[in-house]
């Protein structure tokens, strides 16, 4: 599960909104909401969300159908729970079957994740070499009910499924 910022950084226009693939519960979206709505800086409202979804991780069936659970072998999936109709906030659902995996990559603004089922994989990059550069930083294995956030800069990062069950 990942909740993050949905503005688009391109010329400060927004993307259409995806169709959503699966139920956010109620008392979730307003939590997450009420937290947004504090007015901190990014990385402050990526630890003030982290610690309410630590107390709040739903069940896996609860946002998902089985259906979309299965995962694809394919690509790892991302499906859209929630998407704040003002750009400020996403809620999605990513499910890994084991050995897949992200690119490199960093964001535009804060994000929360939170394992929900299996374990997910997570290499960290530092910039070296003037910033030209990528070092592997720090490896975290994060098993079901591990929650953490972070928010630009300092969050280049690659993630995978490792093993079964398939993670969520």
């Amino acid at each position: 599960m990942s909740l993050t910022s949905t503005d688009n950084a391109v010329a400060g226009r927004r993307a259409s909104p995806p169709a959503v693939a699966g139920t956010c519960p109620d008392s979730l979206l307003r939590a997450v909401r009420a937290e947004v709505r504090g007015g901190l800086d990014w990385q402050q409202t990526a630890e003030c969300v982290a610690r309410m979804l630590r107390r709040n991780l739903p069940d896996p069936a609860a946002i998902l159908p089985p259906r979309l659970r299965r995962g694809d072998p394919a690509c790892y999936q991302s499906h859209l729970l929630y998407a704040e109709p003002d750009g400020s906030f996403s809620i999605a659902a990513m499910v890994w079957l084991p050995g897949q995996e992200t690119v490199i990559h960093d964001h535009v603004s804060w994000c929360v994740t939170g394992v929900l089922q299996g374990r997910e994989y997570e290499e960290i990059f530092a910039l070296t070499g003037g910033d030209r550069a990528l070092e592997l930083a720090a490896l975290n294995v994060n098993p079901a009910g591990a929650v953490c956030g972070f928010a630009p800069p300092g969050d280049i990062h690659r993630v995978r499924g490792v093993r079964r069950p398939r993670g969520l």
